[in-house]
């Protein structure tokens, strides 16, 4: 995914939960990092559920972060009922 760094907008990610998982209660978060490593405590931001997508809106006019130009790694946290309390990363974002 290409943003523009000007523009504010959701980024989504798309998620295959275990079959017995109702994602609707399951608190969701989603970090945008430029580094390699997995992303600290600080780098989370809380994320809604749509569908089956977790979105965030990243950019200068509201958005949970801005993020300048350069090549971003999107990673996705989430806490289905049980167990389970799974981190993923789900992709890459590039800001133009």
């Amino acid at each position: 995914m290409v943003i523009p760094a000007s523009s504010t907008e959701y980024v989504h990610v798309p998620v295959t939960a275990p079959a017995e998982a109702d994602l609707a209660g399951a608190p969701v978060k989603i970090a945008v990092v430029a580094h390699g490593d997995n992303p600290g405590d600080d780098e989370w931001h809380t994320a809604e559920w749509v569908d089956d997508r977790a979105r965030l809106l990243v950019g200068p006019d509201g958005g949970a972060l801005t993020l300048t130009r350069g090549n971003y790694r999107v990673w996705i946290t989430f806490d289905p009922p049980g167990e389970e309390n799974l981190v993923r990363l789900s992709g890459s974002l590039t800001i133009s």
